[in-house]
C-alpha cells in the first residue's frame, strides 16, 4: 500500500495567495491553478481582469508541473524540432504545457501538486508561481 503526500484545499489557498499578491506587485491580474500530485484541480483564482484563455492554460499548466514533475520552461527548452521529446506538447490530448509558468510543488522530496499562472508574459508567470511557491514555504514552516 502507498501513502500519498497531497495538498489540500488550504494549501491551495496560501500558493494562490503569494502568487496573488505578486500578481499584484507587478500590475498583471492572472489565472492562478493549484493541482495536487494527480493533477486534479483543488484551487483556482481568475483575478479581475484575467484573460479569458489562461483559465484553461493555468489549469494545464499546473497539470503538467505535478503529473510530469517539472516546471513547464524545462520542456519548453527541449520541445524544439531535432529534439527527442519535440512534440510532447501534443500528448495527453494536449494537456501537457511547454509554455514557463508551471511549477510542481515539491515538500519532503516528493511532488505532492502544481501551481500553474498565466495572463502574463511567460517571465511574469513564472515569477508569479515562484512567488506562490516561496509563500507557500513560509507559512508552512
Amino acid at each position: 500500500m502507498l501513502t500519498v503526500n497531497r495538498l489540500d484545499v488550504s494549501d491551495g489557498r496560501l500558493l494562490i495567495e503569494g502568487a496573488a499578491a505578486k500578481a499584484r506587485e507587478i500590475g498583471v491580474p492572472m489565472c492562478i491553478a493549484v493541482v495536487d500530485e494527480s493533477g486534479t484541480l483543488i484551487a483556482f483564482e481568475r483575478m479581475d481582469g484575467g484573460k479569458v484563455t489562461s483559465v484553461a492554460i493555468a489549469q494545464d499548466k499546473a497539470f503538467t508541473a505535478a503529473a510530469a514533475r517539472k516546471a513547464t520552461h524545462e520542456y519548453n527548452a527541449a520541445n524544439v524540432p531535432g529534439n527527442l521529446v519535440f512534440g510532447i506538447h501534443t500528448e495527453v490530448g494536449g494537456r501537457l504545457s511547454t509554455v514557463g509558468g508551471g511549477l510542481p510543488v515539491i515538500v519532503d522530496g516528493d511532488v505532492v501538486g502544481g501551481i500553474g499562472i498565466s495572463s502574463g508574459t511567460p517571465q511574469q508567470d513564472m515569477d508569479c508561481a515562484q512567488a506562490g511557491l516561496d509563500h507557500f514555504e513560509r507559512k508552512r514552516q
